[in-house]
This record gives C-alpha cells, sequence and structure tokens, in this order.
C-alpha cells in the first residue's frame, strides 16, 4: 500500500501541473469563451478531488502517520476554498459586467491557494516517499572481550 500511496501522490503532483498549464490555456484563448477554462474546471472539481480521496484512502491503508493522513486531506479542503474564490472573484464586476480591481485582487487568491494546494501535495508526496522507504537494519552490538581476537 506504502508504494500506491507514493504513486497516487506522483499523479496527483501531475495533475496540479496540468491544472496550471490549462489556467494557462484559458488565460491565453482567444477569443475567450465559455469553454476556456473547461479543462481547469473538469481538473480541478473532479480530478484533483477524486485523487485526494485516493490519497487518503493509500494513506489510511498504508498505516500512514495521523499527521500525514491529515496533510493528505487538506488540499480537498483548499479546492473547495478555490471554488469559493473563483465563485466569488466571478461576482465582482461592475454594471457592465467587466472586472473590478477589487475583483482581481480577489481572483489572484485563487492563483495563491492553488500554489499553497502544489506545497501541501509536495509535502504529502514527500512523507509518502519516506514512509515507503525501507526501515534501516538496526545495528547488533557484540561484546568483545579483552584479549581476544575481534
Amino acid at each position: 500500500m506504502r508504494k500506491a500511496l507514493v504513486v497516487v501522490t506522483t499523479v496527483s503532483l501531475f495533475a496540479y501541473v496540468l491544472q496550471f498549464v490549462f489556467a494557462a490555456v484559458g488565460a491565453f484563448t482567444k477569443p475567450a469563451g465559455d469553454g476556456a477554462f473547461a479543462l481547469h474546471s473538469v481538473t480541478g472539481m473532479a480530478v484533483i478531488p477524486a485523487l485526494t480521496l485516493l490519497t487518503v484512502l493509500f494513506a489510511v491503508l498504508a498505516k500512514a502517520p495521523g499527521r500525514l493522513v491529515g496533510l493528505a486531506l487538506l488540499p480537498l479542503g483548499l479546492v473547495v476554498l478555490q471554488a469559493l474564490i473563483a465563485m466569488l472573484a466571478n461576482s465582482l464586476t461592475d454594471a457592465s459586467g467587466g472586472s473590478t480591481p477589487f475583483g482581481l485582487t480577489v481572483a489572484g487568491l485563487h492563483a495563491l491557494n492553488g500554489i499553497i494546494a502544489v506545497h501541501v501535495v509536495v509535502a504529502v508526496h514527500q512523507g509518502a516517499r519516506k514512509l515507503a522507504q525501507p526501515a534501516p537494519v538496526a545495528a547488533t552490538r557484540v561484546a568483545v572481550r579483552e584479549g581476544e581476537p575481534a
């Protein structure tokens, strides 16, 4: 199970990398239509939460320490916060539906929260890799009497 935990955290990291790529695709699509952020939305609302739940499941099955299990669950809360930040930023428009400076500032928090989520997933991945390493062999003490060859 510990190796499976490492695999799922690696896949999660890859999903987060793709999430940033998909955000850039949406931002630079011209003309920007409703579907410009479709891949970003699907990855953030379905793929990443599913991988987070798998990570938590494998962490529990691998008998990971409670701190690692809790850390593995944290991205799920950050995904919920992402959605709330995006909804708030989209609602902060002027009368014509255009962006406002405050709305853009809130939208910047969306990116900041994403960066925080990546750092959490990296920490979970590092914890999973450490957990999967074989335990070091304990040194055995050998008593040697004086005068005997070692």
